[in-house]
């Protein structure tokens, strides 16, 4: 099974319908990490196949570059899975996303299709990524077990919208209806190594709002966040990215903090506060986005 790639640069992960080669065209070629080939809401009922060979053929064709190639599934219980990854895992997408995920068996059907259509490819088990979609009330108490369910999982991508239609909540700008989700995905995902990435903001005309919504998801831990538009990648990837001044700062922390182990010392002033290890791992986590 193939390491976790939970350093991978996921700060924008831009979603493009299956079914339009003409947009998923521009995306291979904006200013995105991730761009996600979407095989479930981005298309309509009766185009789904017409995106699982379309998709087939961007994967094929066009070439993306350095960005990550992740396909978004249909939920397991529709039986479209196996047709989808049969159809495009010859060509070699980086990933896929299991949507609507509600407890382990989910990312266990998943990952079994995914296995087998690494052994008919010959190509080591794990070399397909998972990333798992939490848009219900079942997929947020069962949580736990959805992290835990395979060690191909790289990351938990919240739908707030979806989950809002579940459990009846009224869509506010401020978000404290899905917040308590929110929160319980980031701590999940911390808590088993995963990377997590924050909801869609739908106003795409609105890059201010944007803005605000992806600091607020970076100060509760979010890794990176999911967008529906091209044009609201490039504001995400400046929020998920570390200023040169917090750099700065950390490379100063660290480099203290080595200085005062190498002395023997234990906690220690720097810039008039005092440094414990948790001040000392949150600089090295800002170094590694900065790498």
């Amino acid at each position: 099974m193939a390491v976790r790639n939970v350093h991978f640069p996921r700060r924008s992960l831009l979603f493009m319908p299956g079914d339009s080669m003409r947009k998923m065209q521009k995306a291979a070629g904006w200013e995105v990490d991730t761009v996600i080939l979407d095989l479930e809401d981005g298309v309509a009922q009766n185009r789904k196949v017409e995106a699982r060979l379309t998709t087939a053929e961007a994967l094929r064709t066009l070439d993306f570059g350095g960005r990550e190639r992740l396909v978004r599934l249909n939920p397991i219980n529709t039986g479209l899975p196996h047709e989808e990854i049969e159809a495009t895992a010859p060509w070699r997408p980086d990933g896929y996303i299991a949507p609507k995920a509600e407890d382990e068996s989910d990312l266990r059907s998943i990952d079994r299709l995914l296995e087998l259509a690494e052994q008919r490819l010959g190509i080591e088990t794990g070399s397909f990524r998972l990333f798992a979609m939490i848009e219900t009330a079942r997929g947020v108490m069962n949580l736990r077990e959805i992290a835990r369910a395979t060690l191909r999982l790289e990351g938990l991508i919240f739908g707030a919208e979806d989950l809002a239609g579940d459990v009846g909540a009224i869509r506010t700008p401020e978000g404290w209806e899905v917040f308590y989700a929110r929160s319980a995905i980031v701590t999940a995902a911390a808590a088993y190594g995963l990377q997590a990435f924050d909801m869609i903001y739908a106003d795409y005309h609105d890059l201010d709002g944007l803005e605000k919504e992806s600091r607020f998801a970076r100060q509760l831990g979010y890794t990176g966040k999911t967008c529906i538009h091209p044009n609201q990648t490039p504001v995400v990837n400046r929020v998920f990215s570390p200023t040169e001044e917090e750099i700065e700062r950390a490379r100063r922390l660290v480099q203290a903090f080595e200085e005062q182990q190498a002395a023997g010392a234990g906690a220690f002033s720097f810039e008039g506060k005092m440094v414990d290890m948790p001040m000392v791992v949150a600089a090295r986590k800002v170094l590694a986005r900065a790498r």
